[in-house]
């Protein structure tokens, strides 16, 4: 039986959302003259707030505005690193990081399955020892730079379980010869926790806490 820990990342392990403080971030190191246009960021998440932009859309006009059309792949690499070293020092919950060893220990592979983009968030799952990285990927350019467009799907609700599957797939696991545990504080997340064998509301938003409650998941507190 291969044992899989799955684990959300945003205000699951880590303190707080990260893709906006990564923009910034980003922006600051690579073209802060763009931060000049943080009130267009502020209107593209209104806009997203009143039903105009889906989450992928609003995902890719942010980057667009921030760090422009195009950022080589070199450049955006450093710019994870140095973004993920600051997010472990201050931004990541003990708790989190205490379980993530429990489940290593007890032979769990480790799998960050999260809506971020993959071009930062594999710098913070190699910090975190993670055996495996889903996420929302990036289309590339030349040489790999990576363009404000989605490749695929936004790993977000239905479309996580939809990519969690077919990672199991490409790594010839059978999901009957899986045991899975799943983290995550978001209520977005009800199709992988009812699909995984153990399922875990972590610092759960008020939705997610009655779902709790009726399916009867455990509540775990790690921002405490």
């Amino acid at each position: 039986m291969v044992r899989l820990a799955i684990y959300d990342m945003d205000k699951t392990i880590t303190r707080a959302a990260t893709w906006t403080p990564f923009l910034l971030h980003a922006a600051r190191g690579y073209a802060p003259w763009r931060l000049a246009l943080l009130p267009l960021l502020a209107g593209e998440g209104i806009a997203y707030g009143i039903g105009l932009r889906d989450r992928g859309a609003l995902k890719e006009r942010a980057q667009r505005l921030m760090l422009g059309d195009l950022v080589a792949a070199p450049a955006m690499a450093a710019l994870a690193d140095t973004f993920a070293d600051r997010l472990m020092a201050v931004g990541v919950h003990p708790a989190a990081l205490a379980q993530i060893a429990a489940d290593r220990a007890a032979g769990y592979r480790l799998v960050l399955a999260t809506a971020s983009f993959g071009f930062y968030v594999g710098a913070i799952a190699d910090r975190l020892g993670f055996d495996a990285v889903i996420a929302t990927g990036s289309e590339r350019g030349a040489n790999g730079a990576i363009r404000a467009a989605i490749a695929g799907e936004n790993c977000y609700g239905p479309a996580k379980l939809r990519m969690i599957e077919a990672w199991l797939a490409s790594q010839g696991i059978a999901r009957d010869t899986a045991h899975v545990r799943f983290y995550s504080d978001h209520a977005s997340d009800a199709p992988t926790l009812d699909w995984a064998d153990e399922a875990f509301a972590v610092n759960p938003h008020p939705p997610l806490r009655v779902l709790a409650v009726a399916r009867g998941w455990p509540v775990l507190d790690w921002a405490a």
